[in-house]
């Protein structure tokens, strides 16, 4: 074998950077890897669209089918995305003894555990930098640079429309609405961007970092997800005055018996260094019981940088084809076997402090119903503001309050949302002591 022999299916945004890449750097990559990298084939739906990178249309096909059971074809790139037919498609190479290599978080999210059994079983390598963070190597640094260590938590913002979006809003002090306008203008966002605001795209990530932190299988039904789209002005300005910035924040934690996995606005201290990432920056801290706290940071999105944790994963499996040791470890870094079974811990179990906003009538009487009932349910109140006071017009209400369980503050929500005292929503935002 004089090359290395590549197919790719999707020829998209990061497919069109995988080209480029590969094609401005193929002479440094084959000294690198010692064989030459050869992109042969690219599976698209419509060979007649114009792409963002050159490439011979004679070597296009709409048959994914000619790339994944193509005799020399010796590693498929997946970055066409989706959930079904990825998956169809990533067992078929696998069985077909591809190597394999994947930006598709959705995927592994969903459905990691039978693309990990696959791998392992047929003794391919798997590479998925590419599907958290972008060029941020988080699961080369997990499975490797970790792999002697026990990880206590994985927190992090690890989705960069979020993380533009509450960073203007904090510099601005512009509503959710506009920012999120200009950002689909500008291209930081999606027509639909409800996987980014949402915490959905966050959730896929962090749940496959909690399961390789852990050493554990975590079904993404667990993970609590909670979006940014409630967050205002005004929450952005009290997180302030109180010392704290507002970011989407991913986390996975071990606890005594469990893991808590959760995405979620919260309040990061001013001088931690995920408060100070913005724009559309990434960042992942690990907390290891050795190795104390390490924080990555870069662009977690776009064409360049996951083309570039993409060509990574490619070169990495190229220089094991060319001295041996493909597909002699598990692709996760540990044997499948070896795992346990770790539980997620309900959301309600969680204990934070928390950011309290009550949109209340101007009258006596209205604090002393709030805190009694927060104190019937165990909830202490650490500080308070009052603003507004505009006659005929309600106020906020702003508490912090001290640790308590989510459950407690949970049924001291829901018995002041039976009385007639708020007139909106009440805000919550959790409290990342941690950060």
């Amino acid at each position: 074998m004089d090359s290395i022999k590549i197919g790719m299916i999707g020829f998209g945004t990061v497919g069109a950077g995988v080209v480029n890449l590969l094609e401005e750097s193929g002479s440094a990559l084959a000294d690198r890897i010692g064989r030459k990298l050869v992109l042969e084939k690219i599976a698209v739906r419509d060979t007649g669209k114009k792409r963002g990178a050159p490439f011979d249309r004679a070597r296009l096909t709409t048959d994914p089918r000619q790339i994944v059971e193509s005799p020399d074809i010796d590693i498929v790139i997946e970055v066409m995305g989706g959930e079904e037919e990825a998956l169809s498609l990533t067992l078929q190479a696998i069985k077909n003894g591809k190597h394999l290599v994947t930006a598709n978080k959705l995927m592994l999210a969903l459905r990691g555990e039978e693309v990990y059994q696959a791998a392992e079983s047929a003794g391919v390598e798997l590479g998925f930098e590419a599907a958290v963070a972008g060029a941020i190597p988080v699961i080369r640094t997990i499975r490797h640079s970790f792999a002697s260590d026990r990880i206590a938590l994985v927190q992090g913002i690890v989705n960069g429309t979020g993380n533009y979006i509450l960073s203007r809003m904090t510099d601005e002090g512009k509503p959710f609405d506009d920012i999120l306008k200009d950002a689909q203008a500008l291209g930081y966002a999606e027509a639909d961007p409800a996987l980014d605001v949402g915490g959905g795209d966050s959730a896929h990530k962090i749940a496959i970092l909690a399961s390789l932190a852990f050493r554990t299988p975590v079904d993404f039904k667990d993970v609590y997800t909670e979006g940014i789209t409630a967050i205002t002005p005004e929450d952005i300005i009290m997180a302030g005055e109180f010392g704290y910035r507002v970011k989407l924040l991913a986390l996975a934690r071990r606890n005594h018996d469990s893991i808590d996995v959760r995405v979620h606005p919260a309040m990061v201290p001013k001088n931690h260094m995920i408060a100070n990432v913005n724009g559309a920056l990434n960042a992942v801290e690990i907390v290891g019981d050795y190795a104390g706290p390490n924080i990555l940071q870069g662009p977690g999105a776009g064409a360049g940088p996951t083309a570039s944790a993409v060509v990574a994963d490619i070169v990495d499996i190229g220089g094991k084809i060319v001295y041996g040791g493909a597909g002699k470890v598990s692709p996760i870094g540990i044997p499948l076997s070896s795992r346990k079974k770790i539980p997620v811990a309900p959301v309600d179990q969680v204990s934070s402090e928390y950011y309290l906003r009550f949109t209340v009538p101007d009258r006596p009487g209205v604090l002393a119903e709030i805190s009694g009932a927060l104190g019937r349910n165990k909830i202490s109140i650490s500080s308070m503001i009052q603003r507004g006071r505009k006659e005929n017009e309600p106020v906020s209400v702003v508490l912090m309050t001290h640790i308590a369980l989510e459950s407690d503050l949970n049924r001291a929500l829901d018995e002041i949302a039976r009385t007639d005292i708020c007139q909106a929503d009440t805000m919550r935002v959790r409290i990342a002591k941690d950060a």
